[in-house]
């Protein structure tokens, strides 16, 4: 039987899961390119499903919990990083340079994966509204549910 904070995780997961598809399709099908901080936010939410999946497909209660812990401080850097975007990154003329451009291509993702990582626009280009909110908010969103939704699996007591 699945606890409550594996079920949880798994959701996590799927959501994580999710933001990717969705920013693909965007990308690929509507002609949405990405920029740096727009990659690396997929970076995390990748990550934050991996370890979702792990803790939530059983290990015992620790390991679930240290899951849930990393998903936590995972969905806080997204949150950073999409803030970034919005607020500062997608004002510049370019983001060629900015912690996230080195970092996604000093990591070698950009042009190991570039369907997934690859960066095709700057951020002021990429600063797009869907449904009448800017893409970054989106998933600054996403990531504060995810945040608050890793929380109970860290604090949980007993076995539920």
């Amino acid at each position: 039987m699945t606890s409550r904070s594996e079920r949880l995780l798994r959701l996590i997961a799927l959501f994580s899961f999710g933001a990717v598809g969705i920013a693909l399709v965007s990308q690929h099908v509507f002609d949405m390119p990405p920029c740096a901080w727009c990659v690396m936010q997929r970076l995390i939410y990748l990550v934050i499903g991996v370890v979702a999946l792990i803790g939530g497909f059983g290990g015992g209660r620790a390991l679930t919990r240290i899951c849930g812990f990393l998903a936590a401080l995972l969905s806080l850097s997204g949150i950073v990083a999409a803030w970034y975007q919005y607020s500062v990154a997608a004002n510049m003329l370019s983001c060629d340079q900015t912690f996230a451009d080195r970092f996604m291509t000093g990591i070698g993702l950009e042009s190991a994966i570039p369907p997934l990582f690859g960066i095709y626009a700057t951020c002021m280009d990429a600063k797009v509204p869907v449904l009448g909110v800017e893409y970054a908010l989106w998933s600054l969103a996403l990531f504060v549910i995810l945040f608050f939704m890793a929380l109970p699996v860290v604090f949980r007591r007993g076995h539920a």
